[in-house]
């Protein structure tokens, strides 16, 4: 008996590795900066960037797999990752770990994979490619008053 084949939609392309690899590398090159430009009025700016940041990289992940082991493994990725960031930090000049902010990187990526996962327009108009999408918004703009 033949083992069943996975199906190309089944299969992660090497292609789809790029950008949760170059959201990190962002995240990285930013983090390596010894200034960080502060250009908010009030004091928790850092952590919704932290949120952000992280919950983007947490949905690139999630869309790597399928199922509940793809979720989880998401978020413990983006943690790890997260992690090792505020590590690397440590050594930059001017900057510090804070533990915090690792916090904060974590919820960012639950958050995020988990309504990734659990809402379907959520998942709709992030797999909706852009050239698409702009078609169908064409579409819906009302005529052109005369």
């Amino acid at each position: 008996m033949q083992a069943a084949v996975n199906q190309p939609e089944d299969r992660v392309t090497r292609t789809a590795w790029i950008w949760p690899v170059a959201w990190a590398a962002v995240i990285f090159a930013s983090s390596s900066r010894a200034q960080i430009v502060d250009v908010s009025p009030w004091p928790g700016a850092d952590k919704v960037a932290h949120f952000l940041a992280y919950g983007l990289l947490g949905l690139l992940a999630c869309r790597l797999g399928r199922g509940r082991r793809a979720a989880v493994l998401a978020v413990l990725a983006a943690s790890l990752y997260g992690a090792s960031d505020e590590w690397h930090q440590s050594f930059v000049p001017s900057r510090s770990a804070e533990v915090a902010d690792w916090i904060t990187d974590t919820m960012g990526a639950g958050f995020m994979v988990m309504a990734y996962t659990t809402s379907a327009w959520i998942r709709r108009a992030v797999e909706t490619p852009a050239r698409l999408l702009r078609r169908v918004l064409k579409r819906a703009e009302p005529a052109a008053m005369p």
